[in-house]
């Protein structure tokens, strides 16, 4: 990759590996000062007229946007590999391979090893991130990869029907998963109480989320994302009234003064692709 702009000069100590480094084009950290809730980023592909998925069968995933682009998968891996924990949707679960695992190499095994040294030997972090799956109703396909994988934690966010529903289904009864419930009074579970419970209970201080997008638009409308990678596609997906192809923020809207600002703070480039990073700011 190249970089065209980097605004982000407030650290001097590298941390990346030189090979890291020439991968990335660039070093890569995020603030560690003390703050009552995990550092929250947002990982997300779109295309140029902001659709984030094609919402169709089979084709739903990230990597129809991005063309399964190298660099793309690239640095997925590396915001895996950088933070305590990784969330998703049920529905990005469904959307994904039954085979998929959301830890580092999985989305990009040629870097299998930089990865779990910088992990493990630089940040002293566990081998892998925990994975935080969302599910309001607790309706999950328990005989998908995620779940029958011993070295990966996953720690299930529900309902008390959805924890029912899960335990008929023997969540319980699998090694690596940990079912946590949450009140939910308007059907929905708050965003700020999954965030407390990961840092409380498990010691998340920095965490990954990588959609679906109502579920980040939830994280912005709370103004609980401080950072934002977006991989910008060059296609254009277009959109019909009867269709449903969701941008960054779904089943939501803001208005001109309450609207999430974003600084810019770096743009790289490979080939036809942008890779853009942001941090959430108060204002314009």
């Amino acid at each position: 990759m190249n970089t065209l702009v980097d605004c982000d000069q407030e650290y001097t100590e590298q941390v990346l590996s030189p090979a890291l480094r020439e991968l990335y084009d660039g070093d890569l950290r995020f603030p560690t000062h003390p703050i009552d809730r995990p550092y929250v980023v947002g990982n997300f592909v779109s295309t140029l007229d902001g659709v984030v998925s094609y919402k169709m069968e089979g084709r739903s995933g990230g990597s129809t946007i991005s063309g399964s682009d190298d660099a793309d998968r690239f640095v997925m891996g590396l915001l895996r590999a950088s933070v305590d924990a990784v969330m998703v949707g049920s529905g990005t679960v469904r959307d994904a391979g039954p085979k998929h695992l959301w830890i580092p190499e999985f989305i990009y095994p040629e870097a299998k090893d930089l990865y779990a040294h910088y992990r493990t030997t630089v940040l002293r972090k566990p081998a892998h991130p925990l994975v935080v799956i969302i599910s309001g109703s607790g309706r999950l396909d328990l005989d998908r990869e995620i779940f029958r994988t011993p070295e990966v934690c996953v720690v299930i966010i529900t309902t008390p029907s959805g924890q029912d529903r899960l335990v008929k289904a023997g969540a319980t009864g699998l090694a690596a998963v940990k079912v946590r419930t949450l009140e939910a009074p308007d059907g929905s579970v708050d965003p700020e109480a999954m965030l407390h419970l990961l840092f409380s209970d498990f010691g998340v201080r920095a965490l990954l989320h990588e959609g679906g997008p109502t579920l980040f638009g939830q994280f912005l409308r709370r103004t609980l994302v401080d950072e934002l990678f977006m991989t910008l596609a060059p296609q254009i997906a277009g959109r019909l009234p009867q269709t449903t192809r969701p941008g960054l923020a779904e089943a939501m809207e803001f208005l001109p003064d309450t609207a999430p600002w974003f600084q810019l703070l770096s743009v790289k480039q490979r080939a036809d692709h942008l890779y853009l990073r942001y941090r959430a700011t108060s204002k314009q």
